[in-house]
């Protein structure tokens, strides 16, 4: 039976997956030192498939519907995230302008739902929309108009992704999971030819991973088993256990760990600027995701007063 509430267990479960989720773009900057960007996005698929897919059987969905997610994660998402934090933006904004993915998702649902868009959507909307043009007018060697372009395309990709996730019918956890193991076998291939062709060729990607010492290939596995896998896991299992409203906002909290991390571990600076871009960013997806909740919350409590 689903809880409204989170037990102090399943909280903080819930903080060790989003400060997971967050810090890990930290890690992504480190390894991206080592291995070039698709390389690296092709080296996180190919363990995030292998061993598992050894164990776990293919999940019962239509293999177009596994290769458009795969793709969308693999090369939509996470190439192009690994891309733009390469070069493009910094580790800490790339966390929050990812989170932009809430309002593509939802913009795929209503359109396919025919569903209109609420007043309060649009106020939230306006508000993240306001945070991005004060991140675009402070662009520097750190932050350019191109990485914040490519984070908001990977966002895009992010809620085609969780749309198409969605039309595969599945709501077991071990469903979930099996999906998006076998899912990450249509993100290997293309993420290996857009490496090959424009990272140095073959044999240039041989020598990276023959040179590559073990902390850059500890980081390929914390992105493969510790951020997808039991990430993924542990977030469908709660899934499972409490109401999505319940346990929706939580990765809000990524561009927190994030950008505390960041700014701890690689000297991002956090200017007044970009702590009020966060905040209004943060701010309009907080009511996008929570504010029917809160409303009803607000309504029942002028009710009993």
């Amino acid at each position: 039976m689903k809880t409204t509430t989170l037990p102090l267990s399943h909280l903080l479960l819930a903080l060790a997956i989003v400060a997971i989720w967050g810090t890990n773009f930290v890690v992504m900057k480190n390894c991206l030192a080592v291995f070039p960007p698709f390389m690296f996005a092709a080296l996180r698929y190919s363990f995030a498939l292998l061993p598992m897919a050894l164990f776990i059987p293919r999940p019962k969905v239509p293999l177009w519907n596994l290769a458009l997610y795969g793709v969308l994660i693999g090369v939509g998402q996470f190439g192009i995230v690994y891309y733009a934090v390469n070069s493009q933006i910094s580790p800490g904004l790339a966390s929050l302008v990812i989170q932009t993915q809430v309002f593509f998702t939802i913009g795929f649902a209503m359109l396919l739902n025919k569903e209109r868009l609420r007043l309060y959507q649009i106020f939230a909307l306006l508000l993240a929309l306001i945070g991005l043009l004060i991140i675009a007018l402070h662009t520097d060697a750190t932050t350019t108009l191109l990485g914040l372009a490519l984070m908001v395309f990977a966002g895009f990709s992010w809620g085609a992704a969780n749309t198409v996730g969605r039309y595969a019918g599945i709501s077991r956890p071990a469903d979930l999971f099996a999906y998006v193991v076998w899912a990450s076998a249509f993100a290997v291939p293309p993420l290996l030819l857009i490496s090959a062709v424009f990272e140095g060729g073959v044999t240039h990607l041989s020598q990276v991973m023959e040179q590559a010492p073990l902390g850059a290939w500890l980081g390929v596995l914390w992105q493969s088993w510790g951020n997808t896998l039991f990430g993924y896991a542990a977030w469908a299992w709660l899934l499972s256990k409490h109401p999505a409203a319940v346990v929706a906002p939580m990765p809000l909290l990524v561009p927190i760990f994030g950008m505390g991390a960041s700014a701890i571990y690689l000297g991002e600076d956090l200017p007044v600027w970009k702590l009020f871009a966060a905040g209004l960013v943060m701010v309009g997806l907080l009511i996008n995701v929570s504010w029917p909740r809160l409303k009803e919350q607000i309504t029942k409590v002028i009710k009993i007063t």
